[in-house]
């Protein structure tokens, strides 16, 4: 049996045609990349609105538990309480954009504070392969926590502009990699 004979039918078309769904995804991600580069301020408007429909869906979600499931009464009370919380912090996401903006970057940087902490015990306590690594890496994630939570509107704009540069840099290599899929699919027969 040949490496290739693996790919039958619908698969080697499969194959033969996979480049272009690379290549969408690398050219569409470029895209993206330039537009948060260019536009940083309506991305972050955008990521904001976002966050708001975030909070409120799991908001209605965490009701809907807490009337719905056979949880304890403190689950069901707490289920309730948070679902409240998340609904009235989902609704001043939508009026006003600062608001919005800021909750983001505290709702991130809490959540990397608390993974830099929880890698970081982790790595103290228990012998793991790559240990110093994962010290650094626990202590580095706890430090950006706590800087977007101090700043979090410039360290969530600072955060837009990498993340536009690095959807650029994934693109490209993704635009790369589809000519490359590409160039291989052609070497296999048409009957395969």
């Amino acid at each position: 049996m040949t490496t290739n004979s693996v790919l039958e039918g619908p698969l080697a078309s499969l194959a033969k045609s996979a480049w272009q769904s690379v290549l969408v995804i690398g050219v569409l991600s470029v895209i993206l990349g330039i537009m948060m580069l260019v536009w940083p301020g309506p991305t972050l408007v955008v990521a904001g609105i976002l966050f708001g429909i975030y909070l409120v869906v799991t908001g209605v979600l965490q009701l809907v538990a807490a009337f719905g499931t056979s949880a304890s009464a403190g689950m069901r009370v707490l289920l309730f309480v948070t679902g409240v919380l998340c609904i009235i912090v989902g609704i001043f996401c939508f009026r006003d954009e600062l608001a919005s903006i800021m909750l983001l970057g505290l709702w991130i940087g809490i959540g990397w504070l608390f993974r830099g902490i929880a890698i970081l015990m982790g790595a103290i306590s228990e012998p793991v392969p790559g240990r110093g690594w994962q010290i650094f890496f626990g202590i580095l994630t706890a430090i950006a926590g706590v800087v977007l939570i101090v700043w979090p509107i410039t360290s969530t704009t600072t955060l837009v502009l990498v993340a536009g540069i690095w959807l650029i840099v994934l693109g490209v290599m993704e635009v790369i990699t589809s000519f490359g899929i590409r160039k291989d699919a052609k070497g296999i027969p048409a009957g395969v």
